[in-house]
């Protein structure tokens, strides 16, 4: 995330760290319909973890969008690991992992404030440097 200018680093908005702690409020896992991308590796872990055979997990669980995998959700748009928490938090998708660290997310300052709105975990807990961000992969 960081821009350049006049072919010098500049640094980014968020230099100085971002906090964030999770506090287990669902939003980012309830409510709008979207996708949860998972890599087979990921399959495998949250499958042994609900001790279900990867075929029966994914039979359930699992839904082809294109050639990549996402977690089904209910009709109201949860999530179908939700269940007044993350039911699979310890092995959750990368994806779920890396949230609000996504490049969205950290496009500006403001887009950030935004997400406060959203998620009540940003700009608690612990402090992130700009390097432990930048090495968080996107979404």
């Amino acid at each position: 995330m960081r821009t350049e200018k006049n072919g010098l680093q500049d640094k980014p908005w968020y230099a100085n760290g971002l906090r964030f702690k999770c506090q287990g409020c669902g939003n980012c896992c309830r409510g709008e319909p979207g996708y949860v991308w998972v890599t087979a590796k990921e399959v495998e872990a949250v499958s042994s973890y609900v001790n279900k055979t990867p075929g029966k997990f994914n039979n359930k669980y699992l839904r082809k969008v294109g050639r990549r995998t996402s977690l089904v959700e209910r009709p109201n748009g949860d999530c179908i690991m939700y269940s007044n928490g993350c039911s699979i938090y310890e092995v959750r998708p990368k994806q779920c992992r890396t949230f609000p660290f996504w490049r969205s997310n950290l496009k500006t300052r403001e887009t950030w404030e935004e997400l406060k709105e959203f998620c009540p975990g940003v700009d608690k807990g612990r402090l992130y440097t700009t390097d432990e961000i930048e090495k968080i992969p996107g979404e």
